[in-house]
């Protein structure tokens, strides 16, 4: 009598497999397939062999969702590398990824080396990408980095308030004249007529009109600007720090002060607790960003809200509206910012003469 011998039907191996084979996640292996760049070299390369060897094959569902995401193509985000630690980063690839999910499209971030130093290995590897887009999210980028992304046939988009501009880029940004008016006008509408500033690096044209809006309001309610309560910092916390310490140790101290980022905004709370005051009773600070820490301080920080997440996601809807590589429209788009009052800012205490 024949015996019939019944052989294993063989699973089929999925993402999961490999994942826990490679000791990593299963979003790394489905970066992989997808064709996204921002894995490991060494991490990508294992995962590819494994693939390989234990004879994946994609399932109807993913086939197709690469198959999305290879029609909608990929947006290259570009920072400094100094900037991509900071919630003002985090914020603007929030957007950029949400508004790019919605139409299966993937968003690829960089980070560039500071200085004048750096190599153009960069724009060797965007050109292999072949990205729908480019968003420029940097504050040094020289024009004749410019000129090379021009020399890409990549439509690029400049995003501030960290960007400088260039004529010959069209740009999205924020109100920050308006938000700096709005900041100054609401310490002066408290009471307060010593109101000290930091602002970001001068280089900046944000921080130029958000100085420039600081003292329009100043003007308009007659108030004589005094340089003496306005330095010059670098959007990190360790500058608004030092600087409010500076501020807070003259002899006629001011008693607000207006920081040109959160972050700043963040480092004068801490001042103020190093000389034993207290915010508000003794200094109202005023931030601008609205970035989630924001709210999770206390008192909570009033703040100049820009739509840093909506300022990407425009980026993003903008390139990928132009399917044929053409130019995406000149100028200059501006989304308004808000003042946000929270528990930071109050009348100004009266003092002994």
């Amino acid at each position: 009598m024949e015996q019939l011998v019944s052989h294993p039907i063989e699973r089929r191996v999925t993402v999961a497999d490999i994942a826990a084979e490679a000791g990593v996640s299963r979003a790394t292996v489905s970066k992989v397939l997808n064709g996204r760049s921002d894995v490991a070299p060494a991490t990508r390369a294992q995962i590819e062999a494994m693939l390989a060897e234990r004879g994946y094959v994609p399932t109807t569902r993913t086939k197709r969702a690469v198959s999305a995401v290879r029609r909608a193509g990929l947006i290259q985000m570009l920072f400094n590398e100094a900037g991509t630690g900071t919630p003002w980063a985090a914020e603007m690839i929030r957007g950029a990824e949400e508004a790019a999910r919605a139409v299966r499209a993937a968003v690829v971030v960089s980070a560039l080396d500071d200085g004048p130093g750096r190599d153009r290995q960069w724009l060797e590897d965007i050109a292999e990408r072949a990205p729908r887009g480019i968003i420029l999210a940097l504050s040094e980028l020289s024009a004749a980095d410019h000129k090379r992304v021009a020399r890409l046939g990549v439509p690029a988009i400049l995003v501030d308030p960290v960007g400088d501009g260039d004529p010959d880029l069209p740009s999205i940004g924020a109100g920050n004249w308006g938000g700096g008016l709005a900041a100054t006008r609401h310490l002066i509408d408290l009471g307060h007529r010593r109101i000290g500033l930091i602002t970001g690096p001068m280089r900046y044209l944000c921080n130029q009109a958000r100085l420039a809006g600081y003292r329009a309001a100043l003007e308009r309610a007659g108030i004589a600007a005094d340089d003496r309560l306005v330095e010059q910092g670098d959007f990190h916390y360790s500058s608004g720090l030092r600087l409010a310490l500076h501020l807070l140790d003259q002899p006629d101290p001011p008693t607000a002060i207006f920081a040109a980022n959160d972050e700043q905004a963040l480092g004068v709370y801490a001042a103020v607790q190093q000389r034993g005051l207290r915010v508000p009773d003794d200094l109202s600070v005023v931030g601008f960003d609205d970035v989630p820490m924001s709210q999770w301080v206390t008192p909570p920080l009033t703040t100049v809200r820009q739509p840093i997440a909506e300022l990407a996601a425009l980026a993003v809807r903008t390139l990928l509206a132009h399917q044929d590589g053409s130019a995406v429209p000149e100028g200059r788009i501006e989304l308004s910012t808000k003042l946000v009052v929270r528990g930071s800012t109050a009348a100004p205490a009266r003092r002994p003469a």
